[in-house]
């Protein structure tokens, strides 16, 4: 196992050991899932009526994420970028936002010289440069948060 894997698995359980705690302070079910998504580690708290955990929006599992990933730093000094997700919510909003952008995509291939899209949260945004990315266009960020967006736009010549 490289030293990466090692560390992102280290992280993954830290933050398990955080959220459980936290489901057990607010006596709440569920199960903790850990894994490693490339470069970052990946917990889901899954099972039992979680919807609360997720908020509007996400907004709710956003600062989870945030507190779990200052508790990661607590323990390790370093900063990490944990992904993670409560009853599926990120996953299925990653889907949604593939399908955007595909939409946005075609636009562009069809002759659009760019397609904006609506304000997006930074997890959103690189769903979106991703899916743009992997599909040989170019894609930019703008604006200022809260409002920031991603702007699709045609390969380079």
């Amino acid at each position: 196992m490289s030293d990466l894997a090692k560390e992102l698995e280290k992280e993954g359980d830290i933050a398990a050991d955080f959220l459980e705690e936290l489901l057990d302070i607010a006596d709440l079910d569920g199960d903790i899932d850990m894994d490693v998504d490339g470069d970052r580690a990946a917990v889901e708290i899954v099972g039992g009526n979680l919807d609360h955990l997720v908020g509007r929006d996400g907004e709710v599992l956003d600062a989870l994420q945030e507190l779990t990933r200052l508790a990661v730093y607590r323990e390790t000094g370093e900063r990490s970028r944990l992904m993670l997700d409560v009853a599926g919510f990120r996953a299925a909003r990653r889907t949604e936002l593939v399908a955007v952008a595909e939409g946005a995509v075609e636009k562009v291939k069809g002759g659009e010289a760019s397609v904006s899209l609506s304000a997006m949260t930074p997890f959103e945004r690189k769903v979106v440069h991703d899916a743009v990315a992997a599909a040989g266009l170019n894609s930019a960020s703008e604006g200022v948060e809260p409002q920031r967006y991603v702007v699709v736009l045609p390969a380079s010549e």
